[in-house]
């Protein structure tokens, strides 16, 4: 080699260009883990909600929604504030007073958290005209959620409620032709 010296600076360059990488890499990897933290405590908070609405928790689930919470299914005309579902939540109980959900799966990207659930209880009491029929019934569900600084905001639910009313007894049929 003519000039050992030359090869100093590219030593450098190359520890520079390396060194630079890593730091890059680093905080990509730093970023992906607060994400993952993230979206762990914000299915943590559904699982919670969860359990406080079984519970009929009322407190907590104040403690868990957003001021301006919302909560959304197919066939609702407008969303339901908290009071609204409350009293769905106290209505629904009153009927079926052992009805507990259980979580299936759970998965969360970014503020979302999809949750796909089972629902079971017994009918004991009147619900929506039908009277109390002693029977089991199940309701699947598939949920999302939204979350903003740890509080669900938005909830939405799609739940199978023919199969859930012909559980109770209810029958479809046809309309009849207008004579």
């Amino acid at each position: 080699m003519k000039n050992p010296l030359l090869v100093v600076p590219l030593v450098f360059l190359f520890c520079l260009a390396v060194g630079c990488q890593d730091k890059a890499a680093k905080a990509e990897l730093e970023q992906m883990k607060a994400q993952a933290d993230v979206e762990a405590q914000n299915k943590e908070i559904i699982r919670n909600y969860f359990v406080a609405i079984d519970k009929n928790d009322f407190i907590k689930l104040k403690e868990l929604s957003t001021d301006d919470f919302s909560f959304k299914f197919p066939g609702l005309i407008e969303s339901m504030d908290l009071d609204g579902i409350f009293q769905t939540i106290k209505t629904h109980y009153a009927a079926f007073p052992d009805w507990k959900h259980t979580i299936e799966d759970i998965a969360a990207e970014g503020d979302k958290v999809a949750v796909r659930l089972s629902q079971k209880g017994t009918h004991k009491a009147e619900y929506d005209g039908i009277p109390a029929t002693d029977k089991t019934v199940t309701l699947p569900a598939q949920c999302l959620l939204v979350i903003v600084n740890g509080k669900v905001k938005e909830f939405w639910a799609i739940e199978n409620y023919l199969d859930f009313y012909q559980q109770l007894g209810m029958e479809l049929k046809p309309k009849e032709a207008k004579k």
